[in-house]
This record gives C-alpha cells, sequence and structure tokens, in this order.
C-alpha cells in the first residue's frame, strides 16, 4: 500500500509524491499489461522487439559519448 503524508495541508505536493511512488511502483504498467490477453507467442515477440529497442537505444548513447 502506497502512502503518503500531507504536510502544512499541502495536498497538491503530496498528490503529485504519490504518483510519483505509484509510477515507480510499476502499477500502472502492469495494469495496462493485464487489460487484455495476449498470447504466448506474442508476448515473446514484444518482448524481443523491446530488447532490440532497448540495445539500439543503448548503443546510440554509447556513440554519442
Amino acid at each position: 500500500m502506497t502512502k503518503v503524508v500531507v504536510k502544512n495541508g499541502n495536498v497538491d505536493g503530496a498528490l503529485k509524491k504519490f504518483k510519483q511512488k505509484v509510477a515507480k511502483s510499476g502499477i500502472p504498467s502492469e495494469c495496462k499489461k493485464r487489460e487484455h490477453y495476449s498470447k504466448p507467442g506474442i508476448q515473446r515477440r514484444e518482448a524481443k522487439k523491446a530488447g532490440i529497442k532497448n540495445s539500439r537505444k543503448r548503443q546510440s548513447r554509447e556513440r554519442d559519448n
């Protein structure tokens, strides 16, 4: 359970902290993943595409530095 303490009546700041904590915990992405059933083959294909994308991103960062 994600909890945030409101200090000095600053609800906006507490809401911002709460959203950050929820995003960091991975709840929104997990909900998005579980929204629809996807076949195992499609899951493997998407994982492979994500790996290729991440490796390209890593390579481009290394080239820039």
